[in-house]
């Protein structure tokens, strides 16, 4: 694993200043998960009235990129990535709209992250992963006005609202291309895309296929999209580690456990106005750095910031507990900690008015976290017992229940493990989304 030093924050950008990077969420003054005002909506543009509001409908987790998830060569040279590249990345939104945003991240770049020009269309036949975009549906991207923006060391960006329809629980299609490439091989990215990218030498953002474009399951740079949506539609965010980012799943299947959820919500009318937005992470923890920032670090950029959110699922802390020396101190401290960590966690969102659920940690029997003396499997009942019965969240989801093993309760149950004992498999995934109660996103 990566240690990742500092962390790097990232925050809404005020409706009037859309090109501007965003400043620290700790400092701003806005509250995301409100409906913005009247005056906001005939500032940035909206056309949804006066009860409308941004909803992100996409997010992707940024992190700093390993060595092993870089763009390959030709696209990565010394001290210069993507020159002269057009980068195509798909995503799979979850509720729709007639007007979008997309926001570029440049939270681990080493140097300013310079868009020379962006544009948006839906993929050839709906489907992720692809390379082509349907005739007819390319639309350019502006950044106040303007086709190019340059994104400064740890800012984002946020393009001006695009009127572009998208259907819920849709793919699209974002084309970016960089003239002069990032000057830096630290880089921002979500390598867990677990969705085709493809990158192809010149400008072709405007072009309908890219015939010879190097496939590349990442994304990189791209950190959400939101719609401009009613007053009634909410979001929901998922916090979690790699069992959130769906390890295990389907390459652009689309079928990790918040993609199954969202099926289910958009399934039941009460909740078919509810987005799902996933920041997981592969290898993430609650306490500590390590592939990416820690949960707490991460908070206000990846669930306070988002805009919409009504509700928080936290389903993480298996890899605090793994990796944690298994010693009966060491691991009774590691839950401590996870359990402070978590009351931090429902202390910062209830502050924003959002409802936060609890998921118990699934067992890992057989993994290289199961030590013989079973200390880290006390402290993973003990997190789970006190999840339970602590009453410290607004709801539990037991999911440690639903898909262990009832032979066995160490281990997960076969039919939904991978194979590594702590991952899933796409039907282990319907097995999570099907545990969560749709009534718990319902106002």
């Amino acid at each position: 694993m990566s240690k990742t030093s500092s962390f790097t924050v990232l925050a809404l950008a005020a409706a009037a200043v859309l090109a501007v990077p965003a400043i620290d969420p700790g400092r701003a003054t806005n509250t995301p998960n409100t409906p913005e005002t009247p005056e906001a909506n005939a500032a940035d543009g909206a056309g949804s009235g006066p009860g409308g509001r941004w909803v992100h409908t996409w997010v992707s987790m940024p992190q700093l990129t390993e060595p092993g998830n870089m763009p390959p060569p030709p696209f990565t040279q010394v001290g210069r990535v993507l020159a002269d590249t057009t980068l195509r990345q798909t995503v799979h939104v979850s509720v729709g709209g007639q007007q979008l945003r997309l926001r570029f991240s440049n939270a681990f770049g080493g140097a300013p992250l310079p868009i020379t020009a962006v544009s948006v269309a839906l993929p050839r036949d709906g489907r992720a992963g692809v390379s082509g975009v349907q005739p007819g549906t390319i639309r350019p991207v502006t950044f106040h006005g303007r086709p190019a923006t340059v994104v400064p060391v740890g800012a984002q960006v946020v393009s001006d609202p695009i009127d572009f329809t998208v259907a819920a629980q849709s793919n699209l299609t974002v084309t970016t291309y960089l003239a002069q490439g990032q000057a830096s091989t630290d880089i921002t990215s979500h390598p867990g895309s677990r969705t085709t990218s493809h990158l192809l030498a010149g400008n072709h953002v405007s072009a309908q296929d890219l015939p010879g474009a190097t496939p590349v399951d990442h994304w990189y740079f791209l950190s959400g999209v939101e719609v401009r949506a009613s007053s009634r539609t909410s979001a929901a965010v998922v916090l979690g580690d790699s069992l959130t980012d769906g390890r295990g799943s389907t390459t652009n299947g689309n079928d990790r456990w918040p993609d199954q959820l969202l099926t289910r919500l958009r399934s039941h009318p009460a909740t078919a106005d509810v987005a799902v937005l996933n920041q997981g992470a592969g290898g993430n923890r609650v306490l500590n750095d390590g592939l990416g920032p820690s949960a707490l670090a991460r908070l206000d950029r990846d669930v306070l910031a988002q805009s919409g959110v009504a509700w928080l699922v936290v389903f993480e802390g298996v890899n605090d507990i793994g990796t944690a020396e298994a010693t009966d101190a060491a691991q009774k401290q590691v839950a401590d900690d996870l359990i402070a960590a978590y009351e931090q966690i429902v202390v910062r969102a209830h502050a924003q008015g959002i409802r936060v659920y609890g998921a118990t940690l699934l067992p890992f029997g057989g993994h290289d976290y199961d030590d013989p003396a079973g200390h880290r499997e006390a402290a993973r009942q003990a997190v789970n017992d006190w999840i339970r019965t602590s009453r410290r969240f607004d709801e539990v989801i037991d999911f440690d229940q639903a898909l262990r093993d009832a032979a066995d309760p160490r281990r997960l149950a076969a039919a939904y493990d991978v194979g590594d004992h702590l991952h899933l498999n796409p039907t282990g995934y319907r097995a999570l989304a099907e545990a969560v109660p749709t009534r718990l996103f319902t106002r």
